[in-house]
């Protein structure tokens, strides 16, 4: 039997939708939870196919199989479902004749249930289509399906099935082409029209009603048809969350609708990354974990009862220790997205200190969450590799146009086939549209239904939560207001669902590698914080949309390996201003003898999800704020927050502004950031020693010759922290001072120059432990008892594992108009 993936374990909720909301499937609905299987694993052996798949579903070898042992013969624990109809024969027949006629006869039996089955649902959904319009039409003023005489209720009830019947008809055939029309609408905007074009589309069908009874306002439409739609889509789901034909059909939609390009049976392994954002290697670790909550009664203070809680993960849970391995990685440290996937996806991330910095020789600030500086990195990565030919080109440039692609991330990574991609935002093309993934997935109306109410409810979710949180008086605490509420519910239900929508039609359409970024823990730990149960919660819903990627691997044409990863933890701690009454601005200014705020401000939060639904609403970029209060720029310091890592620079100082200069022109500002409780060291470059680390007490530590006087400021930050500040200091574009928070080793306290309580983007704490979550026919990323460091090192490895699943020819630096160069990839022997 051939392994559809490497995970041996089926874990429950897996027919829910991506994260367990409402999703892109027919049998993917809002909590359905299947009990679970007889059989542990990916189910096989009822499935028909091509002959390769018919191979290896008997036992029969093919060439991959041959290849790799572990792929032959029957799995002892991953038994097939089985099938009164289908599989092999159950004893000799000594008539074939009559063992053909009895498979035709079998499969024309199997054919006529399907067949039933379908028809059987649509009477179904037509009947609560018919209901639900009933109901409405008795419950609002402004909706009729009488004449004004009145009529009996026999008239009144085939008008509403007819109404239902044109209304679903409609929705099927028209709906696509309206949504194609109109792809080039902002994400945001196509979502508000959902709702007035299924309003559209009931009116006609009751202006087409034979009958001619069904009278509805526009107003009243709209509200009628999002209803429909919503009972519609909940009984289809109900009916279909068994039926694995039509979740099959359903997602074989979902591939044709992107043209999904010929695989050969034959074809070797493909590899899926999901990359699990800002999710640490504890925080990951703990929730693979059975959680325990007391119960019952106590006696003495002792528990008598506990409760044995599944794990927050149960997907990756089942299969942590069975099918994949777990291993945690060192970030740079700019322990933030935009380095991090940089050097995953183009293989470098030199030159970018932080997810913010202000470059002197043009004035202006880089933020790496603008769709304009991630085009910018991007470009300056494919140059680099372009004028080192040794280095790598971007992870997912191959020499096959669409054969990988790349979903919700920053960065291309090289490839063609983009949904959600920032740097590819401020583009025109009609082939790079970082919108394009969408149509996929609106293209269904009740997708969009249930994305969107998912979209409200998740806001009203975060109203909630914060409310609570207020209420209890939870500490550290930031504000959740304004505009939040719909952020997060952009990271965690909209984006999560187009990206999960899209990494399932790439593995149906058989693409060698895919790419993806599910975002929604960061966003939300940025302000719950990493271990809060607001965190937790959507951690839970990630792994449901991780099951829904896997129970697609048993429908692609090719088997797939799935790799979870993270580009950074986070670290909780309150802020920098909440705890001292002061910002890093307001230190820095009254070290260079300037005017200081009475009151706090506050810093500007940098979590991408912001960022990226600006750009999916076409707004355009927030500038940085880098003049005075009177409007003069180039005058003073120019401070910027990344997490709890700070930058200073000097816009009149040219270059790299040394210690000598900064002294002789403000003598007590390094004093006071050294000396200050909330900073942990800050590194400068002296004419005399090169870049070094400041710490208290005159404490100082030369990176370049490892001198150190006094205690070592790095010390808490534990190894590899010296090098990796080297290694920034060193890029053209760091800041004159970099300060880095302290750090309480004992709590993982740091305090972030922005409005956060989870924070990520210096050092210190869980936020530079990122980690691997790979498959064990892999090699494993890193020698026994060594760590990885550094995104860069993610690259190779990765690179590394594509090869050996028979992966792509890679073409070099093509982003940068050169020749492509085509490279094979190293393949694993034998």
């Amino acid at each position: 039997m051939r392994q559809r993936m490497a995970e041996p374990r089926k874990a429950p909720g897996e027919d829910t939708g991506p994260g367990g909301e409402p999703g892109s499937g027919e049998g993917a609905g809002e909590g359905a939870r299947p009990g679970p299987d007889d059989g542990s694993g990916p189910r096989t052996g009822s499935r028909t196919g091509t002959d390769a798949r018919s191979r290896t579903e008997t036992g029969q070898p093919t060439r991959r199989d041959a290849a790799d042992p572990s792929r032959t013969g029957p799995d002892p624990e991953t038994p097939a479902d089985p099938d009164p109809d289908s599989g092999p024969d159950r004893g000799p027949d000594p008539d074939p004749g009559a063992g053909m006629a009895a498979l035709r006869a079998a499969t024309t039996r199997k054919g006529r249930r399907a067949a039933a089955r379908a028809l059987g649902r649509i009477v179904v959904v037509w009947a609560v289509g018919t209901v639900t319009m009933l109901i409405l039409a008795g419950a609002l003023p402004d909706f009729r399906l009488q004449s004004p005489d009145g009529d009996s209720a026999t008239h009144i009830a085939v008008t509403a099935a007819v109404g239902a019947g044109v209304f679903g008809v409609l929705s099927a055939l028209v709906w696509p082409v309206l949504v194609r029309a109109l792809l080039l609408v902002p994400a945001f905007v196509l979502g508000l029209l959902v709702f007035f074009l299924n309003g559209s589309l009931l009116l006609i069908a009751l202006s087409l009603n034979p009958t001619g009874r069904g009278e509805a306002n526009p107003e009243t439409a709209v509200v009628v048809a999002a209803v429909m739609s919503a009972a519609s889509s909940a009984t289809s789901t109900a009916l279909t969350v068994r039926d694995d034909g039509a979740y099959r059909r359903r997602l074989a939609r979902l591939a044709y609708r992107r043209g999904a390009p010929a695989v050969s049976p034959d074809a070797a392994p493909g590899i899926v990354f999901l990359q699990l954002d800002g999710v640490g290697h504890d925080v990951l670790h703990a929730a693979l974990q059975e959680r325990e909550r007391a119960g019952g009664r106590s006696l003495g203070g002792q528990r008598l009862l506990a409760h044995r809680l599944p794990p927050v993960m149960e997907t990756v849970a089942s299969w942590h220790g069975t099918s994949h391995r777990l291993v945690p990685w060192r970030t740079d440290w700019s322990s933030q997205t935009g380095a991090s996937q940089l050097g995953i996806l183009h293989g470098t991330n030199e030159d970018v200190p932080a997810f913010r910095w202000y470059e002197k020789e043009t004035g202006e600030v880089m933020v790496c969450s603008h769709p304009s500086t991630a085009l910018e990195l991007e470009r300056r990565a494919a140059a680099r590799a372009a004028a080192d030919p040794p280095a790598p080109g971007g992870l997912l440039a191959t020499g096959e146009p669409g054969d990988t692609a790349s979903r919700g991330n920053l960065f291309t990574g090289g490839a063609t086939q983009l949904a959600l991609v920032l740097s590819v935002a401020v583009r025109r093309q009609k082939k790079t549209r970082s919108r394009a993934g969408y149509f996929a997935y609106f293209s269904d109306p009740a997708n969009a239904s249930r994305t969107f109410a998912s979209f409200f409810a998740e806001a009203g979710r975060e109203v909630f939560q914060s409310l609570r949180s207020r209420l209890r008086r939870e500490t550290p605490r930031v504000g959740r207001g304004g505009l939040y509420p719909f952020v997060r519910a952009f990271a965690t239900v909209v984006s999560r669902d187009v990206v999960v929508a899209a990494v399932i039609g790439d593995m149906l359409a058989g693409r060698t590698a895919v790419y993806a970024d599910l975002v929604g823990y960061d966003e939300v730990a940025h302000y719950a914080g990493p271990q809060h149960r607001d965190s937790q919660q959507v951690l839970r819903r990630i792994d449901r949309s991780i099951a829904l990627v896997a129970k697609a691997a048993e429908h692609a044409p090719r088997p797939y390996r799935i790799v979870l990863l993270s580009d950074h933890g986070q670290s909780h701690g309150p802020t920098f201003a909440a705890t001292y009454g002061l910002t890093l601005q307001d230190l820095v200014r009254a070290g260079c003898g300037l005017p200081v705020s009475r009151r706090a401000g506050k810093s500007r939060s940098g979590a991408e999800a912001r960022t990226a639904a600006r750009a999916a609403l076409r707004r355009p970029e927030r500038p940085e704020d880098v003049y005075d209060g009177e409007g003069r720029r180039g005058l003073e310091p120019v401070v910027l927050g990344s997490g709890n890592l700070g930058l200073v620079s000097f816009p009149e100082l040219p270059g790299v502004a040394s210690r000598e200069t900064i002294e002789r022109r403000h003598p007590a500002l390094l004093p006071a950031l050294t000396e200050h409780p909330g900073i942990g060291f800050v590194l400068v470059r002296s004419e005399e020693h090169g870049p070094m680390v400041l710490g208290a007490d005159g404490a100082e530590h030369h990176l370049e010759t490892g001198k150190v006087v006094g205690i070592d400021p790095l010390l808490p930050f534990g190894p590899g922290a010296a090098e990796a500040v080297l290694r920034t200091a060193r890029f053209p574009h760091a800041a004159d001072l970099m300060v880095n928070s302290s750090y309480e080793p004992r709590t993982g306290t740091v305090h972030a120059f922005e409005d956060q309580i989870g924070s990520h983007g210096g050092l210190g704490g869980e936020q530079s432990r990122a980690f691997l979550f790979w498959p064990e026919g892999l090699t494993p990323p890193a020698a026994p008892g060594q760590t990885l460091a550094g995104a860069e090192s993610v690259h190779h490895v990765l690179r590394r594992w594509i090869g050996e699943c028979g992966g792509p020819v890679v073409r070099r630096a093509a982003a940068a108009g050169v020749p492509a160069e085509s490279v094979a990839e190293d393949r694993r022997a034998g």
